[in-house]
């Protein structure tokens, strides 16, 4: 049997994250993120070159449940896959790219943190299948998490 693979980005939230709805009425979470770079010298050590910014997207219960969760400078992994768009800025055509996470957590290497694993009633998380339910934006909880570690 083989392995299913998905792409996979890590980094932090650089941005304070947004949630919108989109034209059909899902949830939308949008945030920058940063990905450090570091080249591999010779001599076995690394030099720390230029951070680099991107474009994360995630949609329906998955953005709501990112929204309540991660703050800017969050460290995260997630599964995913890219998605190029075009679009006009000042009546010129422009490429972008974004990624957009159908899973996503807290980096465990970079985060100290509590897992409530107290049962949940599916009928309070999931809407009946082929049922959607209607965008409700949740209140955002305040931070209450220990800093990150490693930063």
């Amino acid at each position: 049997m083989t392995i299913r693979t998905q792409q996979s980005i890590s980094g932090f939230i650089a941005s304070d994250p947004q949630l919108t709805q989109t034209e059909r009425g899902d949830a939308r979470f949008y945030a920058r993120f940063g990905q450090e770079n570091f080249r591999r010298e010779d001599d076995g050590t690394f030099t720390k070159l230029e951070t680099s910014f991107h474009n994360l997207v995630m949609y329906r219960a998955t953005a709501e449940r990112a929204y309540e969760r991660f703050s800017k400078g969050d460290s995260f992994g997630a599964e995913g896959y890219l998605h190029e768009y075009s679009y006009e800025r000042d009546g010129q055509a422009t490429d972008g790219v974004e990624f957009v996470a159908k899973k996503i957590g807290h980096d465990t290497a970079r985060t100290q943190y509590d897992v409530d694993r107290s049962q949940r009633s599916a009928s309070q998380d999931t809407p009946a299948r082929g049922q959607r339910r209607a965008f409700e934006s949740p209140q955002k909880r305040p931070s209450t998490s220990a800093p990150a570690l490693g930063r």
